[in-house]
């Protein structure tokens, strides 16, 4: 079944605009596509370009539109359409599967399809059906769902202070005022925490989607804690990017699903929920487990599991691991984060 989508990479000329801008002396904006781009970044989807274009000229003109802002890391060139795509694909860090691209020349298709075969190519005529698509319709709207491209924003403002910085890595670190809030979901966080089961492969402990019914029942159980976490620095959220989900007996807890935003895993917090859990389990005296499933996307969580000094208990040789910690060495936190539980 296909993915829901996460980024949709636009052609500019009789694509995004009636006309060739370096040809036509007034190029108009497609019908009703203003109202289109604002409804899908409401909807949590990404927008950027891949054109055969001047940049400078392009970008005046999507300004003119007022439709600029929409745009993510714009690639306007001469390159071909296939590496703009690589380029956006590895800024954003989404999976290919998660990303449509519309143009209105059948060649420029083909060619994205022959390096990319993951990625739906769609042909502009079809831009006002677009919407109605269900690629293109999340299950799960949330708050931090509309405020995804401010926080992609942001992330381009961290990222650009970040290679002007001169200096240790933790000293840029530790001016970034990192808080990381775990508390124990509440009702209002349910709808974000069922998104990021949905959305989330890559720093996935087992890959399981869970309902919003189901996340209900777990956040009010005793036998279970049910946990999400926030991070923040000086320019702004993160949102909610990561959950654990642990199920309680009096002598073992086994964590049932971690996972984490793959937008975060540079800032260091990738053990951070791993070792609350850990101190949690060992203050009382219990056993601790954690599932894991291994597929060809969250290699990196397996490797988090391991840098906390997890060992495999026991692996199927499908993919099925169960894990175990003797709780003698738990990971510290890097002190540039400041931690907050509620």
């Amino acid at each position: 079944m296909p993915k829901e989508v996460k980024c949709i990479v636009w052609d500019l000329d009789n694509t995004i605009w009636d006309g060739t801008l370096l040809e036509d002396a007034d190029v108009r904006l497609k019908p009703e596509m203003r109202e289109l781009l604002k409804q899908f970044d409401e909807r949590g989807i990404l927008h950027s370009i891949a054109s055969k274009n001047n940049a400078d000229d392009a970008m005046k003109k999507l300004s003119e539109f007022g439709i600029d802002h929409y745009f993510l890391y714009p690639q306007i060139a001469w390159d071909a359409k296939s590496y703009a795509i690589t380029v956006i694909q590895q800024q954003l860090n989404i999976g290919k599967d998660t990303i449509v691209f519309v143009d209105d020349q059948i060649f420029e298709r083909e060619e994205v399809l022959s390096q990319h075969p993951e990625i739906e190519c769609i042909d502009a005529k079809m831009y006002l059906q677009l919407s109605s698509l269900e690629r293109f319709n999340p299950s799960v709207i949330t708050e931090d769902t509309a405020n995804r491209r401010l926080m992609y924003k942001a992330d381009i403002d961290r990222k650009n202070q970040e290679e002007e910085f001169r200096g240790p890595q933790e000293e840029f670190m530790a001016g970034l005022d990192l808080r990381f809030i775990i508390s124990k979901a509440e009702e209002k966080d349910l709808k974000r925490v069922e998104e990021l089961t949905i959305r989330t492969n890559q720093l996935n402990a087992t890959g399981v989607t869970y309902s919003y019914e189901e996340l209900l029942h777990f956040s009010k159980a005793q036998d279970y804690d049910l946990f999400v976490c926030e991070l923040s620095d000086k320019f702004g959220s993160y949102g909610k990017i990561g959950i654990a989900l642990v199920e309680k007996s009096p002598e073992t807890w086994c964590c049932k699903l971690l996972l984490m935003s793959c937008r975060v895993v540079s800032r260091g917090v990738g053990t951070v929920m791993l070792s609350h859990i850990m101190s949690a389990a060992k203050k009382n005296n219990v056993r601790l487990l954690a599932d894991f499933k291994q597929t060809d996307r969250n290699r990196m969580m397996y490797v988090t599991f391991k840098f906390a000094n997890f060992y495999e208990l026991r692996n199927d040789k499908n993919g099925n691991i169960q894990f175990g910690h003797d709780l003698e060495e738990i990971p510290g936190i890097p002190n540039y984060i400041n931690v907050e539980i509620i």
